[in-house]
């Protein structure tokens, strides 16, 4: 059992039946009574997202979520291939599945799968990615009217503004959550 007081983003909860994931939770004391709990709440079963509020002193029972971690291996066209890397066992997911992550996969390297009762619920990127810029414009010195920086397309398809001095084939590390420009990366 945990208390709403202690939701966080990825916590997944049963609810009437259900399992839940929490997106976001936010903390509310009003002048009088019981402190509230605002969320955004997704069902794993089907991907609905809807909001719910809850008194601070309720108990909500967590639902046990299995993190794994998978290797992406190949595409193979609107497929993704990934292997679990303690019993080598492969797993196929199509671009829906995926969602807006599919940009941040390189072959080789590892990323981590939520699995309730064998089913895959989330999947979680790493928090930052080195990658190679594939194609930018060159930066001119004191072309500054844009703020300094400009698009450029890395590794997997991703479309990043990096700084004017960023040119292509460069390392640079990307946050994934936001898809901002963190610093260049070592070769």
């Amino acid at each position: 059992m945990i208390s709403p007081n202690d939701f966080r983003p990825g916590l997944t909860i049963e609810l009437d039946g259900r399992v839940l994931q929490v997106i976001s939770a936010e903390h509310h004391k009003q002048a009088r009574g019981d402190a509230i709990v605002r969320t955004r709440l997704r069902d794993i079963e089907n991907g609905d997202i809807f909001l719910k509020t809850f008194r601070s002193n309720e108990n909500i029972e967590t639902a046990h979520v299995d993190r794994r971690d998978f290797q992406f291996l190949y595409s193979t066209g609107d497929g993704y291939v990934f292997m679990d890397v303690q019993d080598y066992d492969q797993r196929e997911l199509d671009r829906d599945a995926l969602g807006d992550k599919v940009k941040w996969l390189k072959e080789g390297e590892s990323i981590q799968f939520a699995l309730y009762d064998g089913k895959i619920v989330d999947i979680e990127v790493p928090k930052a990615v080195e990658r190679r810029v594939v194609q930018t414009d060159p930066g001119l010195r004191g072309d500054t009217a844009q703020g300094g920086s400009k698009p450029s397309t890395i590794e997997g398809g991703a479309v990043v503004q990096v700084p004017l001095f960023v040119n292509q084939g460069d390392m640079i590390r990307v946050d994934t959550s936001s898809g901002n420009y963190v610093s260049r990366a070592d070769k």
